[in-house]
């Protein structure tokens, strides 16, 4: 079987006919049985739906119509099981499912409820049937989807992984860190509900500062740990998978980091990716820092830590509700997304539409037999950062050797070596 897949789509306008980039991504892209992206933006008519208190950045929505556009370039699996599922509250995430289901597209990570929002959905191609899971760690808590109850409909929403975390710290930073809070008396509305018998007692290796938890330690560090119910909640769904589908692929969007650079991914994501792996899945497709990750293969599948942005159009809103003007000390009846967006990016000089790494990507092809990767080859995209106001933002194949080389470097800690071609595109060893 033939695979391809893009990361993350920010889409906001239809794409015009006939686009310089559209004649050589499209049949590169068809070459897969299966053809994946992300969804990044929800789907709905201007007055259709009310906006959220918050939103995952942008107040990110387009009319559905740009569905065609997409199909346009050959993908048949998509998830929009993303931070944005919620901009236009849950009307607008109705909406959004319900034009991706009329599409035709194949999608997971998003229903009317947590057994729907969970389940593996099917793809039917020629040379076999390909499952998608597509879960989350970067999400509001009102976005989690929740369960149906013989006597409570389900909460709408998406598949997600909760991410939690402590700090762990030698004793002595510990006990500094108790004496502060009893100074400051930040703890005292806890302790009064605790007392009540509402919160477990802490133990004395655990220590609360408001919100921040704190468990002893040798060194100073951050643990984040995903939620037991929601792994096993997705080790059920790859259990069901295995007897519908001949490969399974997870999609994951998450924005965690290691480190001090987006680039890396976070810990809890690469024991995640190798824990779906082990139980049973063939590739793990990830997106949402907005730029490249590593690539790895474990155990022959793939590992896409981020495949970077495909479509990215954060200056192309028309509209924005008054919570998002408000935000940065504006009013919508007496600004301009033109003033907000100009104040937000401080004159058009931060921001993700300035970085370079947010428009470069690649679409990886990968070919298996039975299950197992047997090749992976790579075609380098760059997105317009300028030119016409109908381009900026979209994707065109790019033969710029930095892309191999910024990747190559990457990849170099999970043993994946990376080489361009004369023709441009990439090949893979590992």
């Amino acid at each position: 079987m033939k695979f391809t897949a893009v990361g993350d789509i920010i889409i906001q306008k239809r794409i015009f006919e006939g686009y310089e980039g559209f004649s050589e991504l499209a049949p590169f892209i068809r070459e897969g049985d299966a053809r994946f992206f992300n969804l990044e933006t929800t789907l709905n008519h201007e007055g259709e739906t009310c906006a959220s208190q918050f939103s995952g950045g942008t107040y990110l929505r387009t009319n559905p119509e740009v569905l065609d556009d997409l199909r346009g370039f050959g993908f048949n699996m998509t998830s929009f099981n993303n931070n944005h599922v919620l901009d236009f509250w849950y009307d607008g995430f109705k909406c959004t499912l319900d034009a991706v289901k009329k599409s035709g597209l194949v999608h997971s990570g998003a229903g009317m409820n947590l057994a729907e929002a969970s389940a593996p959905k099917y793809l039917e191609t020629k040379n076999g049937r390909v499952a998608l899971i597509s879960v989350s760690t970067s999400f509001g808590a009102s976005a989690m989807a929740g369960e149906q109850t013989a006597r409570v409909p389900g909460r709408p929403g998406i598949n997600g992984l909760r991410v939690g975390s402590y700090v762990e710290l030698p004793r002595e930073d510990l006990d500094y860190i108790k004496k502060i809070a009893d100074k400051t008396k930040i703890n005292v509305e806890t302790e009064i509900i605790r007392k009540e018998g509402y919160y477990a007692e802490l133990a004395d290796d655990e220590a609360e500062f408001g919100s921040m938890k704190f468990k002893l330690g040798d060194t100073a560090r951050v643990v984040k740990t995903i939620n037991k119910e929601d792994i096993a909640r997705v080790d059920k769904a790859i259990y069901e998978a295995k007897l519908q589908a001949d490969y399974i692929m997870i999609s994951i969007h998450s924005h965690g980091l290691a480190g001090d650079a987006k680039e890396n991914p976070s810990e809890y994501l690469i024991d995640f990716a190798h824990h779906c792996i082990d139980e049973g899945a063939n590739a793990i497709v990830g997106h949402g820092p907005h730029l490249l990750r590593p690539i790895e293969v474990y155990k022959d599948c793939p590992i896409f830590y981020s495949l970077g942005d495909f479509v990215l159009q954060l200056y192309d809103i028309e509209f924005a509700p008054e919570d998002f003007f408000a935000k940065h000390g504006l009013h919508a009846h007496s600004s301009t997304v033109h003033e907000l967006l100009k104040k937000r990016s401080k004159d058009f000089t931060v921001g993700l539409m300035t970085d370079p790494r947010m428009f470069r990507a690649v679409i990886p092809l990968w070919e298996t037999e039975g299950g197992k990767l047997t090749k992976l080859t790579l075609m380098p995209v760059e997105m317009s950062m300028d030119g016409n106001r109908s381009e900026q933002g979209l994707p065109r194949r790019s033969k710029n050797p930095e892309i191999a080389e910024y990747l190559a470097k990457m990849c170099e800690p999970f043993g994946t070596k990376i080489k361009m071609k004369k023709d441009g595109l990439i090949t893979c060893e590992w």
